[in-house]
C-alpha cells in the first residue's frame, strides 16, 4: 500500500447482490440483521465472534446463498445493533437476541454456525433447543477456551490494552495489521470499515461498545460465565467443530475429550489457520461446511426412508 492509501479511510465494503437488511427488536435492544438468499430455501443462521460483525460471513454467503437462506446479525453492542445500556454482554443476552431473530423470521428448523463468542452462544442454544436445529457448526471454540489458556490470556490482554481512539486511519490500520498479521489487506480494510468510524477531527473510534464489552471480558461476573463442558456434552444435534492448527484458543485435547463423551460431535483441523479459520482459509472452511451439511442432509434423507 502507498502512504496515501495507508492514511485514507477504508472504502465501503461492497454488498453482495441481493443482500438485505432489517431490524429486529429484543426489548430495549434493536438488532441489525443481514440476509442473503431465497427465504424459501433452508435457513442458515450465522453468529460472529467477540469483535466481529455480521458482514464477516459475506464470503460464505457468496458461496452458499444459492442453496440457503442465510441470516447474520450484529451482536448487541456491535455494528449497527444497539448498545446495551446495562452492559449485559453475556451469553444469556446473546442467546436471547438469537431467539428474537429466530422468532422474527419464523424459523422452525435451521442450521446454526457460530465463531468464537458466537460459538458459545451456538452451543448453549443447541443444548436448549435440539428440536430447532438441523445441524451445528462451531468455529474454533470449545469447553475451557474462554476461561483459561494462551488464547484466553491473549484476548484479555488485548481487551485491557484496547485503545478507545486512534489519531487517524493510518494509526487504526496499523493497529489491525499488528493484531491480525496473517490476514490479507482486504480483510484488514473490511475490519476497518465494519468496526470503526471516523470523526470530524480526523480521529477514528470504534463502532462498537468497546468499554462495555471489554469490561465483561476482563472482569466478568463469575456467576454468568458459562461452563461449556456439560453444555457441549449434552448437545443432541449433529455438530462439527472447525479449528485452526495454529489456534491458541481451541484446545485439541478438550475437543477430543468431548468427542469421546458425545457421539453427535466431530471435529476438523485446518492446517495453517489461526483462530480465524473463515478468514485465514476461506475455501477450506467452505469445503468443510458444505461437506458436513451434505452429509447431515444425506443421513436425514436415509432416516426418512427407513
Amino acid at each position: 500500500m502507498t502512504a496515501q492509501v495507508l492514511d485514507s479511510p477504508p472504502q465501503p465494503v461492497a454488498l453482495l447482490v441481493g443482500e438485505r437488511t432489517r431490524t429486529v427488536s429484543n426489548g430495549a435492544v434493536n438488532i441489525h440483521v443481514r440476509e442473503w438468499g431465497d427465504p424459501a430455501k433452508p435457513a442458515l443462521v450465522l453468529l460472529h465472534g467477540l469483535r466481529g460483525y455480521s458482514g464477516t460471513w459475506r464470503n460464505l454467503a457468496r458461496a452458499l446463498s444459492d442453496r440457503f437462506h442465510m441470516i447474520a446479525f450484529d451482536a448487541r453492542g456491535r455494528g449497527e445493533s444497539d448498545w446495551d445500556q446495562g452492559r449485559n454482554y453475556y451469553t444469556d443476552a446473546y442467546v436471547s437476541d438469537l431467539e428474537a431473530v429466530v422468532a422474527a423470521f419464523g424459523l422452525d428448523r435451521f442450521t446454526l454456525i457460530g465463531h468464537s463468542m458466537g460459538g458459545t452462544t451456538s452451543y448453549v442454544y443447541a443444548n436448549q433447543n435440539p428440536e430447532r436445529l438441523v445441524a451445528l457448526v462451531v468455529e474454533d471454540i470449545t469447553a475451557g477456551s474462554s476461561v483459561s489458556g494462551a488464547g484466553f490470556e491473549r484476548i484479555v490482554a488485548e481487551m485491557k490494552a484496547l485503545p478507545t481512539r486512534f489519531a487517524d486511519w493510518g494509526e487504526a490500520r496499523a493497529y489491525w495489521r499488528k493484531l491480525r498479521p496473517n490476514v490479507g489487506d482486504a480483510a484488514i480494510e473490511e475490519r476497518l470499515w465494519e468496526s470503526m468510524r471516523g470523526q470530524s477531527d480526523g480521529s477514528v473510534i470504534w463502532r462498537y461498545d468497546a468499554e462495555g464489552i471489554a469490561e465483561t471480558r476482563v472482569s466478568p461476573d463469575p456467576a454468568r460465565v458459562v461452563d461449556l463442558w456439560p453444555v457441549i456434552a449434552g448437545i443432541a444435534v449433529p455438530t462439527l467443530v472447525v479449528r485452526g492448527s495454529r489456534s491458541d484458543f481451541c484446545n485439541l485435547e478438550s475437543v477430543r475429550q468431548l468427542e469421546g463423551r458425545n457421539a453427535f460431535l466431530r471435529h476438523a483441523t485446518v492446517e495453517g489457520a489461526s483462530h480465524y479459520v473463515h478468514d485465514d482459509a476461506p475455501q477450506d472452511f467452505l469445503r468443510l461446511v458444505e461437506g458436513f451439511l451434505a452429509g447431515v442432509g444425506a443421513a436425514s434423507a436415509e432416516g426418512n426412508k427407513a
